[in-house]
C-alpha cells in the first residue's frame, strides 16, 4: 500500500510525465546543436516599480526573453549575471537539467535566488520554442484554452460611499480592456487604527468589521454579479481576525480572500479554510514545490496563486499545478510584472487544466501596454488571446522600452 507521501510523489510525477516526455522527444532531435552564448539584462522603470528583463542568447543568435522580479526585488539583475556564469555553454534545450543543477553548478545558493532563476528559466522556454519552431505552450503539453482571463486592481475612491461605488462600477464597465474581475483591499477605520502603534495591526474592532462588510456590499451592489471581486490582504492578520474578515465579506460572494495570514504554511491556514465558505487564496511569495506542498496536502487554501517570477518559472510551476490538481485545487497567478511577464504568463496559463485568473497591472492604455509589438488589441473583454508564434511570442517595442529604461540602463547593456 502506498503511503500518503508516496502517493503524492507518484501522482505528481505521473501527471507530468506525458507532456514532459513530449518535450524531451522534440528536444532530443536538436540535442547538442545549440549552446547558450550569453545572458543579458535590461531594467525598465515604471511609475511605481521597475521590471527586470532577461535575454538568453544561443550561439546561432536566436534568443529568448523572460522577466525576473523587479521592485522590490533588490539585486535581482546582479543575481541573473551570477547565474549566467553557470549556464553559458550549456544546451539551452536542457531546461530541466539546467534548472535542477543550478544549485550544484553555482555556490549552492541558486535555490535562494529564485527571482533571478525564474526569469532566466522563462527566457529559456521562449528560446526553446523559437529553436523548435512552436509556441511554448506546446512544449508544456498543449493548451486547454485559447484565451486567459485577467484581473485588475480598480477600486472605488471611497468604498463607504454608494455614489463613489457607482462611479467606480460605471468606469469599470466602460474600460476598453473589458476587465470583469477586480482585486482590492479595504480601508480601516482611522479612529481605531491610529491608536495602534506601528505594526500592531492584527486586530480589528467591531466597528471596523462592520465597515468592511458595508464597503464590499456597496461594491457588489454597484457592479452586480457580472464582475468578480477579490478581497486583498498582505499577510497582516492573525487567525481570529482573518476568520472575522471572511465572515464580514461572505455575503457579497467574493471570488477569493487573499493572503490574510503569514506567508508560510501553518495549521492556521487549514483552520481558516475550514471555517469559511469564502475561497482562500495564497501563494505569491512561495517558491518551488517545497513551498507549496503543505498548502496542497493539508488543504491549507482553496486557490493557489503563484507568481511565476518567484515560484521557479514555467516548468516548476507546471509541476506545482500538477500536484495541486491531484487534490482538486485550481490555479491563478499573481503578476505585478510588465506586459512581458503578463503575455508570457498567458502561454503558461493556457497549458494548465484548472486555471482561473491572471493578475495584471497593465491594461490601462498607457506606455506599459505598448512595450510589446502586437497584432491586435492587448486585452479584449477581460481576456488575453494566447498567441501561436514560436516561443512566447514576445517582440519588444524598442522605442518604448528605450524611453523607459531605468537610470543607468542601456538597450540590452
Amino acid at each position: 500500500m502506498l503511503s500518503r507521501r508516496d502517493f503524492l510523489k507518484h501522482s505528481a510525477t505521473a501527471a507530468g510525465c506525458a507532456w514532459l516526455s513530449q518535450y524531451h522527444a522534440m528536444a532530443a532531435a536538436e540535442k547538442g546543436r545549440y549552446k547558450v552564448r550569453d545572458i543579458k539584462t535590461m531594467v525598465m522603470q515604471g511609475p511605481d516599480r521597475n521590471y527586470t528583463l532577461c535575454k538568453v542568447i544561443a550561439d546561432d543568435g536566436t534568443f529568448g526573453i523572460g522577466e525576473a522580479y523587479g521592485s522590490p526585488g533588490a539585486g535581482v539583475k546582479e543575481q541573473v549575471h551570477v547565474l549566467a556564469k553557470a549556464i553559458i555553454g550549456l544546451d539551452p534545450l536542457g531546461i530541466d537539467a539546467i534548472y535542477t543543477n543550478l544549485g550544484t553548478r553555482t555556490d549552492g545558493s541558486a535555490h535562494s535566488l529564485m527571482r533571478a532563476v525564474s526569469g532566466v528559466e522563462m527566457a529559456l522556454w521562449d528560446l526553446a520554442g523559437k529553436l523548435l519552431g512552436v509556441p511554448t505552450y506546446k512544449l508544456l503539453g498543449g493548451k486547454f484554452r485559447d484565451q486567459v482571463r485577467v484581473y485588475d486592481h480598480a477600486a472605488p475612491r471611497d468604498m463607504m460611499s454608494k455614489e463613489s461605488c457607482r462611479e467606480w462600477a460605471a468606469t469599470c464597465k466602460e474600460n476598453p480592456a473589458g476587465f470583469q474581475a477586480h482585486k482590492f483591499g479595504f480601508r480601516r477605520n482611522s479612529a481605531d487604527s491610529d491608536k495602534l502603534r506601528d505594526g500592531a495591526n492584527k486586530v480589528l474592532s467591531t466597528r471596523e468589521l462592520i465597515n468592511i462588510q458595508k464597503q464590499f456590499e456597496n461594491c457588489r451592489e454597484a457592479i452586480g454579479f457580472e464582475h468578480d471581486i477579490m478581497v486583498h490582504c498582505h499577510w497582516e492578520y492573525d487567525l481570529r481576525t482573518s476568520i472575522q474578515i471572511a465572515d464580514a465579506v461572505e455575503g457579497m460572494k467574493p471570488f477569493w480572500f487573499e493572503d490574510p495570514l503569514y506567508v508560510e504554511y501553518t495549521d492556521a491556514w487549514k483552520r481558516l479554510s475550514e471555517s469559511t465558505k469564502v475561497p482562500i487564496c495564497t501563494g505569491e511569495n512561495l517558491t518551488r514545490r517545497q513551498g507549496f506542498k503543505d498548502f496542497i496536502v493539508n488543504a491549507g487554501c482553496d486557490i493557489l496563486h503563484p507568481d511565476l517570477r518567484n515560484s521557479g518559472g514555467f516548468l516548476e510551476t507546471k509541476r506545482i499545478a500538477d500536484m495541486a490538481e491531484v487534490f482538486g485545487l485550481p490555479m491563478a497567478t499573481h503578476n505585478t510584472g510588465s506586459q512581458v511577464c503578463t503575455y508570457s504568463t498567458t502561454q503558461w496559463a493556457s497549458s494548465i487544466r484548472d486555471f482561473t485568473h491572471c493578475e495584471t497591472i497593465t491594461g490601462k492604455g498607457d506606455w506599459m501596454d505598448k512595450v510589446l509589438v502586437l497584432d491586435g488589441p492587448y486585452i479584449r473583454d477581460g481576456f488575453i488571446k494566447v498567441q501561436e508564434k514560436p516561443g512566447v511570442g514576445i517582440v519588444l517595442n524598442e522605442d518604448v522600452v528605450r524611453a523607459h529604461l531605468a537610470t543607468g540602463e542601456t538597450w540590452w547593456g
